[in-house]
């Protein structure tokens, strides 16, 4: 089998069957996505397992209750339409038996306090900041979690679109760990019926060679 299958395997899964998945599979899971290389070795990140039903659907709600208060704010009637009608891929994973939240933690790029130090021009400053390696550490651990879940028979979906209601959640979740944010979520499940693969662009259009 060819090593690199897995890579054209994973799909963004957004239907799942009510199959528990058992917490050994789910350590293994999370075990493979804290491999991932990070800055520094800080490994700034952190896994919210919630296995829990009610709980889902309670953060599902508070994503709900966020929209609807954003609603209510929004003056163009149009945006506001399209803002709403999109509320139900932001709450996909309701229905499946686990949800991962991602947490990340600080992390300060090399050179950064050197800069600031020598007060080196902001725009440099801002170039040294603005590929923030702090998130690029947790995209690389949530990338290898899925593979490991598709390596196992699961689905998973990276999901982002619920982060206007991350302070609704944050609450809820009452994490503890000072400086750790929600960065994203997936849930984690059997695939339930076909699952489609949108076409990718070509190699051509996403590669310069000098």
């Amino acid at each position: 089998m060819n090593k690199r299958s897995l890579l054209f395997e994973r799909h963004s899964v957004r239907k799942y069957t009510e199959k528990e998945v058992p917490m050994e599979d789910i350590k293994e899971i999370i075990k493979c996505a804290t491999s991932a290389p990070s800055g520094k070795n800080v490994q700034n990140w952190h896994f919210v397992v919630v296995n829990d039903k009610e709980k889902i659907d309670h953060i599902a709600k508070l994503v709900e209750e966020r929209n609807g208060e954003i609603a209510e704010e929004m003056t163009d009637e149009k945006a506001k339409a399209s803002f709403t009608k999109f509320l139900r891929f932001s709450t996909l994973f309701r229905k499946a038996p686990v949800l991962i939240l991602v947490y990340g933690g600080p992390y300060e790029p090399t050179g950064l306090n050197i800069l600031q130090d020598i007060n080196a021009p902001q725009e440099e400053i801002d170039a040294l900041t603005k590929p923030n390696p702090a998130v690029q550490n947790i995209g690389a651990a949530i990338q290898n979690l899925m593979l490991a879940a598709t390596d196992m028979g699961y689905g998973t979906c990276w999901m982002t679109s619920p982060n206007y209601a991350i302070r609704k959640i944050e609450n809820y979740i009452n994490l503890g760990k000072e400086g750790f944010s929600l960065m994203a979520m997936t849930p984690l499940g059997v695939p339930e019926g076909e699952v489609k693969f949108p076409p990718r662009k070509d190699i051509e259009e996403v590669m310069t060679v000098l």
